[in-house]
């Protein structure tokens, strides 16, 4: 009977191969509704189908209401909004909004965002992975009692039907006949049989349904690395078997390039490489290597599907000090002395500066600002887009479990972001809608020497942050070292 009752939940499981990073589910955005600047949290749902909780807090003030709906990025289906939903304000915060909205399959959605207010209205759309990551079989007290539960409730019905056939057809104080209890007993054993048949028989069908559940789990695309002569980097990238629809040559441009390869060297994470391999055939890349020192490195390669289904693939490698191409286009790297400082002085004499929070805590939402300054301690005069942004940074655990590569405009992949906004032209305002409008995207007028990117640490411990921003020709990468603290922490401090 307990297999019955030993139910299995789909939940996130511990450690996650996470869609767009690893171990970082949550989604940080920065975005532009019409005129109105908001900071939206999106935390996916722990089961699909399930229920995402999101977060709005409105830099620009004057909202009336903020309406949202969940809606596929891609297809026929992207085109046509479900009834909204109204977030609410908990709080006396006039500027503050929360809500919850169902995510019903697995695919590449997009929560929309209608907004009202003193300054008119747009529209904000944020896409949003969702699929199951993992199982975890209930827990075992929970499902002790409903198994107590489902035993009396199968010795209540056969005690039923005893007494039905015993006693119906009695008048009242009427004597059993001993013809009557024995059909009532058999009555009793038919119905017990019959429901322990069925009982076993659930279980089997509840087992071979979760077994199927199970196959439609999140498999990240598994990505072997390994170097060829003339010193070429070979990632092979395989299919483990998860849904029919991913295929391996569907890979879009994000900032340009099909993929996107940060190299870290391990443990220390004191050499840091941003490279972009080339497709040579379908679900193989490859890359010329620039000189490295020797050293294990462990791989994160960030791919983007035509649907906007944002991947990262981890592998690792242990390479020999290499002689090889010296870097060129949007290839970069950095190497790390000292980062426990929020000041972190470049090769060149420029300096890398983190204005950091004085508390970080897990799961709490931030905006993390940087800028670069001169050796004179000015800003640089000729900043330059890296990539088409201010900056990019990679937020890397020190064990390994949690890396997110972040733009000025959040975690979402930009190639992804790019197509929710395009479907949302018509209804803002030509520059609200642009490339351009995003943050981190300006290119009308000089480039800032500063930057921020929205995001939230998923768990506590310690963190390295990787941070790079263009000037002239050169693409400095600097590091900077975080101790965050438990999730607890923040509602205590409430």
């Amino acid at each position: 009977m307990r297999r019955l009752f030993l139910l299995t939940l789909v939940l996130l499981a511990g450690v996650m191969p996470a869609l767009a990073h690893v171990g970082s589910p949550d989604v940080y955005a920065d975005g532009q509704a019409g005129p109105y600047k908001l900071f939206v949290v999106i935390r996916p749902p722990l089961v699909i189908p399930g229920v995402a909780e999101i977060e709005v807090r409105a830099a620009t003030p004057g909202i009336d209401q903020i309406q949202i709906a969940p809606m596929l990025l891609t297809g026929d289906a992207s085109r046509h909004p479900p009834v909204p939903d109204t977030m609410q304000k908990p709080s006396g915060d006039a500027q503050f909004f929360t809500g919850h909205l169902w995510i019903m399959a697995t695919d590449s959605w997009q929560i929309r965002f209608t907004v009202k207010g003193n300054k008119g209205s747009g529209v904000l759309s944020i896409p949003l992975p969702a699929t199951a990551m993992g199982t975890r079989k209930m827990q075992p007290a929970l499902g002790a009692g409903l198994s107590i539960l489902g035993l009396l409730l199968v010795l209540g019905m056969v005690g039923i039907v005893g007494a039905a056939v015993r006693q119906a057809q009695l008048t009242p104080g009427e004597e059993v006949p001993a013809a009557r209890r024995r059909r009532a007993m058999a009555a009793m054993t038919i119905t017990f049989a019959l429901l322990t048949a069925a009982v076993v028989l659930g279980g089997k069908w509840w087992n071979a349904e979760a077994a199927s559940y199970a196959g439609n789990v999140y498999k990240p695309l598994d990505m072997t690395a390994s170097l060829l002569p003339g010193n070429t980097l070979d990632l092979a990238i395989a299919d483990p078997g998860w849904l029919k629809a991913r295929k391996l040559d569907d890979f879009v441009p994000d900032h340009n390039h099909l993929m996107h390869l940060y190299a870290i060297r391990w443990p220390a994470m004191d050499v840091v490489y941003h490279l972009h391999p080339q497709p040579v055939a379908t679900g193989d890349f490859r890359l010329d290597m620039p000189s490295m020192a020797a050293g294990t490195y462990h791989l994160y390669a960030d791919v983007v599907h035509a649907n906007g289904f944002p991947e990262t693939m981890v592998s690792s490698i242990t390479l020999p000090a290499i002689e090889g191409r010296p870097l060129s286009g949007d290839d970069a790297m950095g190497r790390i002395a000292d980062a426990s400082s929020a000041s972190f002085r470049l090769p060149d004499g420029y300096t890398m500066i983190w204005k950091k929070p004085p508390t970080l805590t897990a799961q709490a939402p931030e905006e993390f600002r940087f800028e670069l300054l001169d050796p004179h301690g000015h800003p640089p005069t000729d900043m330059a887009l890296y990539m088409g942004m201010v900056g990019h940074a990679a937020f890397v655990k020190s064990d390994g479990t949690v890396f997110a590569h972040i733009h000025p405009s959040g975690t979402v992949a930009m190639a992804a972001l790019m197509m929710a906004a395009a479907q949302n032209a018509p209804q803002n305002s030509a520059q609200s809608s642009s490339m351009d409008s995003m943050p981190g995207m300006d290119m009308s007028g000089s480039i800032p020497n500063t930057v921020s990117f929205p995001y939230g640490f998923p768990t506590a411990g310690r963190y390295r942050v990787f941070l790079q921003m263009k000037h002239g020709a050169t693409v400095e990468t600097g590091a900077f070292d975080a101790m965050v603290e438990p999730a607890h922490a923040l509602a205590a401090s409430r």
